[in-house]
């Protein structure tokens, strides 16, 4: 059974090496991810020129478990958009929150902003 639910934030960090990210590779190896987070970390590494097995390489060494974004979880992301929409939080922050809610996790990430919120859940800073 999973422990946590990663926000695409971590795990980025963690690959870019940002300070205090120490933690990142222990907390994932029993962690979820969305796949929408997962399309994010994706993303910014393509953008950075790495090729996608490359890419593949360095996501998959964490051993986090990927979630499908499925209806459940598309409609508990749209439901959370009035919450977080003042804070000018993403679909992928809201799938990585939508996550954690259904599974009754904590989440990691490392947006301080998201700890001014009232979802449900705990909701962890890393950095």
């Amino acid at each position: 059974m999973s422990s946590a639910v990663l926000d695409a934030s971590v795990l980025l960090a963690h690959i870019s090496g940002e300070r205090r990210s120490d933690p990142v590779p222990y907390i994932a190896a029993d962690a979820l991810m969305s796949a929408v987070n997962l399309a994010e970390v994706f993303s910014k590494l393509v953008e950075r020129n790495v090729t996608p097995d490359q890419a593949d390489s360095i996501i998959y060494r964490y051993g986090f478990d990927v979630v499908s974004f499925d209806e459940g979880l598309a409609r508990r992301t749209g439901v959370l958009r009035p919450v977080t929409k003042a804070l000018g939080l993403s679909l992928g922050d809201r799938a990585c929150l939508a996550l954690a809610q259904r599974e009754r996790l904590p989440v990691f990430t490392t947006d301080k902003n998201w700890t001014k919120l009232s979802v449900g859940i705990e909701i962890r800073v890393v950095r």
